[in-house]
């Protein structure tokens, strides 16, 4: 199921109310739906940062930008934007309830939102900490007080809570968005969660319902998205006969697409899966939409 809105033509009560509605109908349906919402662009200012772990630090970033910030589905990204590299900052522009992005497009990435929390003020962003990358030594270096424009997020997808079972798995990257499911699933989910990570040092406390499997699969020295453990151990699930599960993988672009055929030879329908490749390796700023 996908949920198809037009954006434009519509005020802020307005767009409010839609955005609701549509939420609404996602969260009651019959399936996984995408749903738009409208795309802003601000400042935001670095209150702290924290490592959960050696390989994920966490930004916690707010200030007056963040009024109007909006959140409501664990799969959603906003774009963290950066300087060229003769240090020119170029920013998209507000175009309705969309933006207008110049070109070539801005230095940028996108991460999940961890957190929001509207009382504090705060939004949350986990980054998966490593070498070379634009955004990942940014996050590294960077101090309270600082700033950064930050773009989003431009929708969610939305999956009901009335499914018999829930499959989520990924590597580091997709960690912060399985956490996210883990919590705002219902207690009475049911499923599995593998998530693959170097080793326990790179493990994180999760939230899983009760009735949630987690198992933290490691792929040792091994570069990360270059083996098949994530595979393997996805691959050794057994769906009860009878039940409808949802299916959500995320990861290096090659580790995951085998789970693609996987998937779809359980007999498990479009709509109730989504399979994304996160990161690809020696690509910058990859994109992929299953």
């Amino acid at each position: 199921m996908v949920v198809v809105s037009r954006l434009s033509g519509l005020g802020p009560s307005d767009m409010r109310e839609h955005t609701a509605e549509l939420l609404a109908e996602a969260k009651a349906g019959s399936g996984a739906a995408r749903v738009p919402y409208p795309i802003g662009i601000r400042e935001l200012v670095v209150l702290r940062t924290a490592w959960l772990t050696q390989a994920l630090v966490r930004l916690t970033l707010g200030g007056p930008g963040i009024d109007g910030f909006r959140s409501h589905a664990p799969e959603e990204h906003v774009r963290l934007i950066f300087p060229d590299e003769g240090g020119e900052l170029r920013l998209p522009e507000r175009d309705g309830n969309m933006l207008r992005w110049p070109r070539p497009m801005p230095i940028s990435r996108e991460y999940t939102v961890r957190r929001h929390d509207p009382a504090s003020g705060e939004l949350d962003v986990d980054v998966a900490v490593h070498p070379g990358g634009v955004a990942s030594d940014w996050a590294v270096a960077v101090e309270p007080g600082e700033r950064i424009h930050v773009a989003g997020p431009p929708g969610g997808f939305v999956v009901p809570g009335h499914y018999d079972r829930y499959l989520l798995a990924g590597d580091l990257t997709a960690l912060p968005q399985i956490a996210r499911y883990l919590e705002e699933l219902p207690r009475t989910a049911a499923g599995w969660a593998f998530v693959e990570v170097r080793d326990a040092a790179e493990e994180i406390e999760l939230a899983a319902p009760p009735g949630f499997t987690v198992r933290w699969v490691h792929h040792g020295d091994a570069p990360a998205g270059t083996g098949d453990d994530l595979e393997r151990a996805v691959r050794s699930v057994v769906f009860p006969a009878g039940e409808r599960p949802f299916v959500w993988i995320a990861g290096e672009a090659g580790a995951v697409k085998p789970l693609r055929r996987w998937v779809r030879d359980q007999g498990i329908p479009v709509g109730d899966f989504r399979i994304v490749g996160y990161w690809k390796r020696g690509v910058a700023d990859f994109d992929d939409e299953d």
